[in-house]
């Protein structure tokens, strides 16, 4: 099922990784594997680039980071193939990227010895980004005829379990959820608090956000790292989130 109606789609250039994703879903539809089986399999691929970044085996790294956006597609297309939407599923896929973002970006910093402030401040501009377009993103989602509405606008309380998960693993999920995203999620809201309003998000908007999706911007990191470029990923992502204001003034000249 998508997650959007075939009015709303449009070329997401972070979604890269999804046919391989959906390729690899199929391949374990009728197996006993389970989308938190492959949840648990990218954050390993997420390990195994963190340590080649720390042994500088670079293009090694950088397979390793796209390799971790494909199994991070196929999660969800398992869910969607096995019928199993999971709370529990949802929040720890994003708690993992968090956690891995961070290692990522923590790793570069020890080998490129860049400033940790600089970098603790990348992390915080890497995250708002993420957090703008999927802000935009849920909403269109939301508004969709026939679209995905397992995620929330404003995720302020903790949902009922769905079948197949106990409501004490989403309870403890959602609040390590709230308290990692929480305060990106309020910045975004304060910086944009009528988007929830607007009837869409034209495609050529949402082609241009997804500039600032997790896997764009680890795409990033992966080309930038082979290439020699290692010192200039902290302060590249530092300049980068000041695109978060010229969208948000897009969003709110152009699009009602």
């Amino acid at each position: 099922m998508s997650k959007l109606a075939a009015q709303d789609k449009f070329l997401d250039l972070s979604d890269y990784g999804r046919s391989f994703g959906r390729f690899f879903a199929n391949q374990l539809k009728d197996s006993r594997f389970t989308p938190i089986h492959v949840t648990l399999l990218f954050g390993f691929s997420g390990l195994i680039a963190i340590y080649c970044i720390l042994e500088q085996h670079y293009l090694l790294a950088g397979f390793f980071i796209l390799l971790k956006s494909g199994i991070d597609a196929a999660d969800g297309e398992l869910a969607r193939l096995k019928n199993t939407p999971s709370y529990s599923g949802r929040y720890l896929d994003s708690v993992f990227d968090i956690v891995l973002n961070f290692m990522f970006l923590m790793a570069i910093c020890y080998v490129s010895q860049t400033s940790i402030w600089y970098t603790i401040l990348a992390f915080i501009g890497l995250q708002l980004q993420g957090t703008l377009y999927n802000y935009y993103y849920v909403i269109l989602r939301n508004k969709s005829v026939g679209g995905d509405s397992t995620s929330k606008i404003f995720e302020y309380k903790t949902p009922k379990a769905l079948p197949g998960e106990t409501q004490k693993s989403v309870n403890i999920l959602f609040g390590i959820y709230q308290m990692v995203y929480g305060t990106f999620d309020k910045i975004i809201h304060a910086l944009d608090s009528e988007a929830y309003k607007v009837k869409t998000f034209p495609n050529w908007f949402m082609t241009l956000l997804s500039l600032y999706g997790l896997g764009f911007q680890l795409l990033i990191i992966a080309v930038m790292l082979p290439m020699g470029w290692i010192e200039l990923i902290v302060p590249f992502f530092i300049a980068y989130t000041l695109l978060i204001f010229a969208f948000i003034g897009i969003r709110k000249k152009c699009i009602v």
